[in-house]
C-alpha cells in the first residue's frame, strides 16, 4: 500500500531518482588537438595539390577521361552505399563498420587505377607508407601509455594521470600523423640534401597578393607555387640534422635518400630522413602534451566556457530515448524474437490457452454488476469529465514522448482559437504498448520512460515494486473517488499478446503508476461508468480479433443490469475491424457484433480503436435503416510509425449502415505523397537490410563468376553497339543460370516463392503470381547487370596491365623494393627489428598490405580460372576468389536492391493499394502524431477534440503548436 508519510513541498513532488546530477569537471581535459591536427593536415594537402600547374592538371584530366569515368562510376556506388551513414554518430556498430569497410576497399580499388599516378600522386607509395607509419605509431604509443600507467601505479606521476587513454583517440592521432607524413613524402620526398634555389627579391613577398609589376596577374603567381613548395620542403620541413650530431640515435633512425648536388655524390647519406623527423616531431608533441595534461595539472588553468558547459549540461540531461524500430533489419535480435514469439503464440496460445480465461477463473464474483476488478464507477457522480484516448505508443522515444508530454500539460490552448482544454482526468490507451515484442526492456524503455519524463510518478514510487492489492492509493486517500490525480486504463494489442500477455499483466495489471498516471486496473478488460449516463467498455481481442465468451458474458450481464435504456456506450478495441474487414474482405469480431446489435441496440454512440497508425473518423449517413454505431474513430498515432490513409478511402458500410469519411490525418493526398519516400529513402531508413539484400543478390549470380568472354562488348565502335552487346550478354548469363548454374537457379526459385508469398492474400492467386514474377525479374536483372559491370571493370584493368600482373602480395613486394631504394638503411635497423620480433614485423606489414590487394587477388584468380578452368583452383583458392568478389559486389548491390524493393513498395501501395503495413513501416515516420480528448459537458453531450502535431522534434523541445485540430459533438 502507499507511503508512510505524505510528501509536502516542492522538493517532495520531485522524483529525485529521475533527476540527473552532473559530475562534470569544471576544467575538462582539452582533447581537441586531434581535430585541429586534422584541419591542419587537410589545409596542407590543399596547399601542396594547388602548387601544381593548373594547365598541366587539366591536360592530365582530359587525357584520362576513360579512367575518370570509371572513377565516377566507382565513387558513385561507394557514395550510395555509405550515404545512410553520413552525419551519423559512431554508436551504431554497423555504421562504424561500414565506414571502415568503405575506406578499406575504396582505397584498395583506387590505388590500382592510373589517374592519380598521372597527376603525380603515387597512391601505391602513399598507401604502403601510411600503413607502415600507422602500425609503427600505434605500437610506439601503446608502449608509451603502458610505461606511463606503470609510473602512475608506483606513484611517480600525479593521480589524475591514472585515467586510461581512449583507444579511439590513439588511433585517430596515429592516423593524423601517418597522413601528414604521406602528404609530405608525396610532395617533398625523402631527400637528404636539397638543391638550393635562388629567388629574386621581387618574389620574396609570396603572401602579398598585389605587386605593382603584376597587379592583375594572379595566374602568374599561381604557376610559381611549385617554387614556393620546394622552398617549404627545403627550409620549413628540413631534416633536424645529421646522424653524427646524435651518436646515441645513429642506429635507431631512418636515413634520407641521397640527392646529388653539383654533379657529385657522397658514398652514403648521413642526414636523418625528413619523414622520420616529421614523425618524431609529431610523436614528441603528442607525448609532451599528454604528460603535461596528466601530470602537471595544466588543464586546470583552462576553464571551459559557459557556452560549452551549458551544451554539455543539456547533452547529459537529454534522455536516452530509443529510435524507431527497424522493421527491415537483418541483424535485429528483437525482430527474430518477435517472429518466434508470434509463432509460439499462434501455435500454443490461440485456441489452447488464453490468459483471459484465467482472469475470468480468478474472479470471485459471478454477478457482473458487483465485480470490482472489472467495473469502475469512481467518475460516475461528477458533473463533467475530461478524458483522453491514444493508442500504439512505445515505438520511437521522441514520438511517444511528444504525445505523452502533451497529455501531461495542465492545459492546452488551441492555436487560432480561444478554446483552452484542461488536462484530462482519465487516459485510455488502446494497446500495442511496446514494439516489436513485449519484454521488460521494451516496456521500460519504450513505454514507461517517455511517460515518466512527461509526468513524473510520485516520490515514493519504486520501479521494482509489484502491486499485489490494487488499487494502492496514496496515504490519506481511502477510495478511488477521493483521488484527484489523472488515472489510466489500458487494453492490450496484438503485439502485447505475443508472449501470452505475461509482460502486460506484470507491468500494467501489477503496477500502480505509468509516469504520473495512476493505474487501478486489475484485468486486461474493464468497464467504466462515466457521468451523465456514459460508459466505456474496454475489450481485449487477443489474437482472435474478437472477445471470448467470458468477456461476452460479463458485458452482456452488465448491459442488462446496469446500462440504462437512455445511456450511451463507447466501445474501445485495439483493432478497427470495420476498416480491416473491409480491406481484407473478411468477417471478424462476431461476438462484438452480437453484443452491439443484439444487446446494446443502438446505444453504442462511438467505437474507437488504434492498430492503424493514422487518424480517420466516419459518421453514419442518416437513413431509415437501424443505426447500431453512430461514429467510428481510429487514432493510432500515439508514437508508432505512420500508416497510410488513402488505401482506406473507399470504406462506406458497417452492419448495413452507410458511413462517410469526415476527417483523415494525414489527408489522402499527403498519404499518397509520403509513400514516394520508399523510392528515395528506403535504404537510408533501413540500412540494416543490407545483410539480406546483398547476400541474396550475390547468391543469384554466385555461379556466373567469372565472365571470361567479354571481348565483343569492348570491341564495338558505337555506343549503341556497346549497349546491344551488353544486354545480349545479360540475357546469355540468364540462360546460363537457368541451364547450368544450380546454386543461382535455386536462389532465384527460392526468391520467387518468397516474393509470391509476400504479396498480400487479398490479391487473387493469378495476380499474386504475376506480381511476384515481375518483382523477382527486376531483382534478377539488376543482379546480372551489376555482375557484368564488375566483370567489365576488372577486364578493362587487366587489358591495361593494371591488374593480374603479380601474385597475391603485390603491394608488399613493390614497397620492399621501393623502400630499399629510397629509404637507405646503412645500420641494418630493419634486419635487427625483424630478428628481435621473430619475423612478426615484416609478416604483419605484409599481410596488412595484402588486405589492400583485393582487386589484384580477384584478377589473378580470374585469369587462372579463364585459362585453366575452375578445377585449377583449390578449395581455399576458390574461397579467396569468391570472397574478394563479394567484398565489392556487396557494395554495388546493396543500394540497388533497396532501390528496387522500395520502388516495388511504392507501386504496390499507390497503384494496387496493397502492402499498407510493409510500405509505411519501412519509412519509420515519427511525425504526424495525435491523440483525442473527450469532454462530457454538464448537459451530457460528448465533445470530441482530436489534436495533431505534424513535426516531432527531439527532446528537449520548445512549446509545441498543434498543426491540425478537429472537433466533433455527439449529442445524447
Amino acid at each position: 500500500m502507499g507511503s508512510d508519510k505524505q510528501p509536502v513541498g516542492l522538493l517532495d513532488t520531485l522524483n529525485m531518482e529521475k533527476v540527473r546530477t552532473i559530475f562534470t569537471h569544471t576544467y575538462p581535459y582539452p582533447h581537441e588537438h586531434s581535430r585541429h591536427a586534422v584541419i591542419a593536415v587537410f589545409i596542407g594537402c590543399l596547399f601542396f595539390i594547388s602548387s601544381d600547374n593548373m594547365h598541366t592538371l587539366i591536360q592530365k584530366l582530359d587525357s584520362n577521361i576513360k579512367w575518370w569515368s570509371m572513377y565516377a562510376c566507382l565513387l558513385g556506388f561507394f557514395y550510395f552505399f555509405s550515404s545512410p551513414f553520413i552525419g551519423k554518430t559512431i554508436k551504431p556498430s554497423y555504421s562504424n563498420f561500414s565506414r571502415w569497410y568503405i575506406g578499406w576497399i575504396l582505397v584498395a580499388a583506387l590505388y590500382h587505377l592510373p589517374s592519380f599516378q598521372s597527376m603525380g600522386v603515387d597512391m601505391r607509395m602513399n598507401l604502403s607508407l601510411f600503413l607502415t607509419i600507422y602500425i609503427s605509431s600505434i605500437l610506439f604509443l601503446l608502449v608509451f601509455h603502458i610505461v606511463f600507467i606503470g609510473l602512475w601505479y608506483i606513484g611517480l606521476v600525479a593521480r589524475v594521470a591514472g585515467r586510461r587513454p581512449a583507444i579511439l583517440t590513439i588511433l585517430q592521432n596515429c592516423a593524423v600523423i601517418s597522413v601528414a607524413c604521406c602528404v609530405f613524402y608525396s610532395h617533398c620526398g625523402n631527400r637528404a640534401i636539397m638543391r638550393q634555389k635562388t629567388y629574386d627579391r621581387k618574389y620574396s613577398g609570396w603572401f602579398t597578393l598585389w605587386n605593382k609589376e603584376e597587379r592583375n596577374s594572379w595566374l602568374a603567381k599561381f604557376v610559381r607555387m611549385n617554387e614556393f613548395k620546394d622552398q617549404v620542403c627545403s627550409s620549413w620541413f628540413a631534416p633536424v640534422g645529421s646522424a653524427t650530431d646524435y651518436p646515441f640515435l645513429s642506429k635507431w633512425v631512418i636515413y634520407g635518400e641521397l640527392t646529388c648536388s653539383g654533379g657529385s655524390c657522397g658514398e652514403s647519406a648521413d642526414e636523418i630522413s625528413p619523414i622520420y623527423s616529421l614523425w618524431a616531431t609529431f610523436i614528441g608533441l603528442y607525448i609532451a602534451n599528454y604528460v603535461v595534461e596528466r601530470s602537471t595539472g595544466w588543464a586546470l588553468t583552462h576553464p571551459v566556457s559557459q557556452k560549452e558547459f551549458e551544451k554539455l549540461k543539456k547533452k547529459q540531461m537529454k534522455p536516452d530515448f530509443l529510435d524507431m524500430v527497424p522493421w527491415y533489419s537483418g541483424t535485429s535480435a528483437d525482430l527474430f524474437k518477435t517472429v518466434f514469439d508470434l509463432l509460439v503464440s499462434v501455435t500454443v496460445f490461440v485456441g489452447r490457452f488464453d490468459m483471459r480465461m484465467m482472469q475470468a477463473a480468478m474472479s470471485k464474483v459471478e454477478d457482473a454488476a458487483k465485480q470490482d476488478d472489472l467495473l469502475y464507477d469512481q467518475f460516475s457522480e461528477q458533473d463533467e469529465l475530461w478524458f483522453d484516448f491514444m493508442a500504439d505508443t512505445g515505438d520511437g522515444g521522441n514520438s511517444s514522448y511528444s504525445v505523452a508530454r502533451l497529455l501531461a500539460q495542465p492545459s492546452i490552448r488551441i492555436r487560432d482559437s480561444k478554446i483552452t482544454l484542461p488536462r484530462a482526468n482519465l487516459l485510455f490507451i488502446g494497446g500495442d504498448l511496446a514494439y516489436p515484442n513485449p519484454s521488460a526492456f521494451t516496456y521500460e524503455r519504450r513505454l514507461f520512460r517517455p511517460f515518466e519524463y512527461a509526468l513524473q510518478p510520485p516520490v515514493w514510487y519504486k520501479e521494482e515494486h509489484i502491486a499485489v492489492n490494487k488499487p494502492e492509493l496514496p496515504r490519506g486517500v481511502t477510495t478511488l473517488k477521493q483521488y484527484e490525480g489523472p488515472q489510466c486504463f489500458v487494453i492490450p494489442g496484438n503485439h502485447d499478446w505475443f508472449d501470452g500477455l505475461q509482460t502486460f499483466m506484470r507491468y500494467i495489471c501489477h503496477k500502480s503508476w505509468l509516469g504520473g498516471w495512476f493505474m487501478p486496473q486489475k484485468k486486461s478488460y474493464f468497464a467504466l461508468q462515466l457521468p451523465k449516463g456514459w460508459w466505456v467498455f474496454g475489450l481485449d481481442l487477443a489474437l482472435h480479433c474478437d472477445i471470448d465468451v467470458y468477456q461476452f458474458k460479463f458485458f452482456s450481464e452488465l448491459i442488462r443490469e446496469k446500462v440504462g435504456e437512455s445511456d450511451s456506450v463507447i466501445i474501445m478495441t485495439h483493432e478497427p475491424n470495420w476498416l480491416l474487414d473491409w480491406y481484407w474482405d473478411d468477417v471478424t469480431g462476431q461476438n462484438i457484433s452480437h453484443l452491439i446489435r443484439d444487446h446494446l441496440r443502438g446505444r453504442c454512440k462511438l467505437r474507437m480503436a488504434g492498430d492503424l497508425h493514422h487518424y480517420m473518423r466516419h459518421s453514419y449517413v442518416p437513413s431509415e435503416k437501424p443505426v447500431y454505431v453512430q461514429h467510428l474513430l481510429v487514432n493510432g498515432c500515439g508514437g508508432a510509425f505512420l500508416h497510410p490513409t488513402h488505401v482506406f478511402s473507399n470504406f462506406n458500410n458497417l452492419y448495413g449502415t452507410s458511413y462517410e469519411s469526415k476527417a483523415s490525418y494525414p489527408s489522402f493526398e499527403d498519404s499518397s505523397r509520403i509513400a514516394l519516400g520508399n523510392i528515395l529513402k528506403f535504404r537510408k531508413k533501413n540500412w540494416q537490410f543490407d545483410f539480406i539484400g546483398g547476400i541474396i543478390y550475390f547468391i543469384l549470380v554466385f555461379s556466373m563468376f567469372p565472365q571470361c568472354k567479354l571481348d565483343h562488348i569492348l570491341q564495338d565502335d558505337t555506343f549503341s553497339g556497346h549497349i546491344t552487346s551488353f544486354l545480349g550478354t545479360v540475357w546469355d548469363a540468364f540462360i546460363y543460370m537457368l541451364g547450368k548454374s544450380y546454386v543461382s537457379s535455386a536462389g532465384a526459385f527460392f526468391l520467387l516463392v518468397t516474393a509470391v508469398t509476400f504479396v498480400p492474400s487479398k490479391v487473387s492467386r493469378k495476380r499474386r503470381l504475376i506480381i511476384g514474377i515481375l518483382h523477382v525479374s527486376a531483382h534478377l536483372s539488376a543482379a546480372l547487370i551489376l555482375m557484368l559491370l564488375l566483370e567489365l571493370g576488372v577486364e578493362t584493368c587487366i587489358r591495361h596491365n593494371l591488374l593480374a600482373t603479380s601474385g597475391y602480395h603485390t603491394l608488399y613486394e613493390w614497397y620492399r623494393s621501393t623502400e630499399s631504394e629510397h629509404f637507405p638503411d646503412p645500420t641494418g635497423l630493419r634486419a635487427r627489428i625483424e630478428q628481435w620480433t621473430f619475423g612478426l614485423y615484416p609478416a604483419c606489414i605484409k599481410y596488412l598490405m595484402s588486405a589492400f590487394d583485393v582487386p589484384e587477388v580477384m584478377a589473378v584468380s580470374r585469369n587462372n580460372i579463364c585459362k585453366n578452368g575452375m578445377d585449377s583452383l583449390s578449395r581455399g583458392g576458390a574461397a579467396i576468389y569468391y570472397a574478394s568478389v563479394f567484398l565489392y559486389f556487396w557494395v554495388f548491390s546493396t543500394p540497388i536492391v533497396s532501390l528496387v524493393f522500395g520502388s516495388y513498395l511504392y507501386i504496390c501501395i499507390n497503384w494496387l493499394h496493397i502492402h499498407f503495413d510493409e510500405a509505411f513501416s519501412s519509412l519509420r515516420i515519427a511525425n504526424y502524431k495525435s491523440f483525442t480528448r473527450f469532454h462530457i459537458n454538464p448537459k451530457g453531450d460528448l465533445e470530441v477534440y482530436t489534436l495533431a502535431v505534424d513535426k516531432v522534434t527531439k527532446f528537449p523541445r520548445k512549446k509545441c503548436l498543434f498543426a491540425w485540430v478537429k472537433y466533433m459533438l455527439i449529442l445524447v
